[in-house]
């Protein structure tokens, strides 16, 4: 899986994105129109962005538009928080004692 994502482009990913965001909107019930409303970006936009013949969304945008189909929990799985390290937890460990 990882060898093919890292053959694709920036653009191909973000194709990609949006098309899978248009299945979120869809299947949580949401227009557009209604998208376009609750996260204050045009119509237009996220039609490009779900169609894939826009690549420059940004981050803010996308946050937007996860807010807007009350999908903001899936941002988390972009970068989830890391573990803390078995250096600090022995470093912790060994302050208690």
């Amino acid at each position: 899986m990882y060898s093919e994502l890292y053959e694709k482009s920036g653009s191909d990913i973000i194709r990609d994105v949006g098309k899978r965001y248009c299945d979120y909107r869809k299947r949580m019930g949401y227009t557009q129109k209604e998208v376009a409303g609750k996260s204050g970006i045009s119509v237009f936009t996220i039609s490009s962005f779900e169609n894939g013949s826009s690549t420059g969304i940004t981050l803010s945008s996308f946050i937007k538009l996860l807010r807007a189909i009350d999908s903001l929990d899936e941002i988390e799985k972009l970068l989830p928080e890391l573990p803390e390290s078995p250096r600090a937890l022995f470093r912790k460990q060994s302050k208690i004692k």
